[in-house]
């Protein structure tokens, strides 16, 4: 390897005036052993003797050298300038740099906001059905939604609304827990119907509604999320089905004004309902007659899908028991009340005393009434129970006093007419 070693003065006869006023000092080259070489002779101007020291130095390229003859006559005012101006490539050692480019980057689509599908917006929602013949029961177990479109409060806490239509919308109304903060809420949460018979099945329509936590919104009467309708003519008893179903938007119509004649009533009900005849509820009633003691056992269990009597579409339901005719012995009894109810449940039983032939002849009176503080109570609907009645009352009644010791239960729909006797 061999370095080159210049000084540079400036000549005396040219004053450091005009281009050639540089003249080559002395130069030398240094060997492997450190020893200065005698340098060439210089030549009277800078740009000859640059060429000859670009000549004797056999590692620059030739157009390195061409660039140099080139630039000769801008020289740099001090040696420094000159070993690090990039005007000079002859004395700089590093390559030239090429700038390169980054390749341009692909612009991404903005996602869409929200869907364009009205109908896929909504989300969907998975439930479970199943009617059980046996106990007179309907089960809507709901498992979860996905896919909820946010209202426009931007709260996620919901629930899940179910009715039965036709029919009053509180008196079968039933409702999960609130799940908060997601648009995929699991609720893994039963819902039950009592009372739910083969009739009911074959004319009766499941809605379940996906809404709003009503703590959480400031208007009343929000409309859900979505709702979705099952005709449950189609469920096999006993037999549990399963749903994956899309939510749609809910339909609403206004009731005419010859059907707003029970008090309590939405004035938005269903299309269903309005060609629904007015149903006073069922109570769910059980027989026995004890041998031991002597007499007849009437419990009153509970009730379903009572009218509304009240302003705020509820009642205060109770029922009274009365055992047609009047013997002398204590014959009429009552339950407690409940208060803001149209499912109430009882679970409470009175006793007749009298041999089995007596109470045959005899007619039980079982009647649903709405509690009024300050003012007479309002009928709700009632049932009578005899040898003399007919269908399942009539069968109720034989069977129970047929067999001893033996507990049989059984709904019954409520007539809308009071009941009225003859002593």
């Amino acid at each position: 390897m061999m370095v080159v070693k210049i000084t540079l003065r400036q000549s005396a006869n040219c004053g450091g005036k005009g281009p050639l006023g540089w003249r080559a000092g002395s130069c030398g080259l240094l060997g492997s052993g450190g020893a200065p070489s005698p340098a060439p002779s210089a030549s009277p101007t800078a740009t000859r003797w640059l060429s000859r020291v670009t000549s004797v130095s056999a590692q620059q390229p030739p157009r390195q050298v061409q660039g140099l003859s080139e630039r000769s006559r801008l020289p740099p005012r001090t040696l420094h300038d000159a070993l690090s101006d990039a005007r000079w490539p002859c004395l700089d050692p590093r390559p030239p740099v090429t700038p390169v480019r980054s390749a341009p980057q692909p612009q991404l689509d903005p996602e869409p906001e929200g869907d364009s599908d009205d109908s896929t917006a909504l989300g969907t929602l998975e439930f479970t059905l199943l009617f059980d013949t046996d106990n007179c029961t309907l089960h809507c177990t709901a498992h979860r939604a996905k896919g909820l479109k946010p209202p426009a409060s931007g709260s996620m806490d919901t629930f899940v609304k179910a009715n039965l239509l036709p029919g009053a919308s509180k008196a079968s109304q039933l409702r999960t827990r609130t799940v908060r903060g997601t648009r995929g809420p699991v609720w893994e949460e039963t819902l039950t119907y009592h009372g739910f018979t083969l009739q009911d099945a074959r004319r009766k329509t499941l809605r379940l509604c996906v809404c709003e936590d009503p703590w959480l919104r400031r208007r009343r009467r929000a409309p859900p999320l979505g709702e979705l309708r099952v005709p449950l003519r189609k469920l096999v008893p006993n037999r549990a089905r399963s749903f994956d179903v899309c939510l749609e938007r809910r339909r609403l119509t206004k009731r005419p004004k010859s059907l707003d004649t029970a008090r309590g009533m939405s004035l938005y009900e269903e299309v269903e309902a309005e060609l629904a005849s007015e149903e006073r509820g069922r109570v769910l009633l059980s027989l026995c007659y004890s041998s031991q003691r002597g007499g007849l056992l009437v419990g009153v269990l509970r009730c379903a899908h009572l009218a509304p009597m009240d302003a705020n579409g509820y009642s205060d339901p109770f029922v009274r028991l009365f055992l047609h005719p009047n013997t002398g012995r204590k014959s009429k009894y009552k339950t407690s009340v409940r208060k803001k109810t149209l499912n109430p449940e009882f679970n409470e039983e009175f006793f007749y005393a009298g041999p089995r032939e007596e109470l045959a002849q005899k007619t039980l009176l079982v009647s649903v009434w709405d509690y009024d503080l300050g003012t007479a109570d309002d009928f709700i609907g009632g049932v009578q129970l005899s040898s003399r009645a007919g269908g399942e009352r009539q069968q109720h009644w034989r069977e129970c006093l047929g067999h001893s010791d033996r507990r049989l239960e059984l709904w019954h729909p409520l007539d809308g007419a009071p009941l009225q006797l003859s002593d």
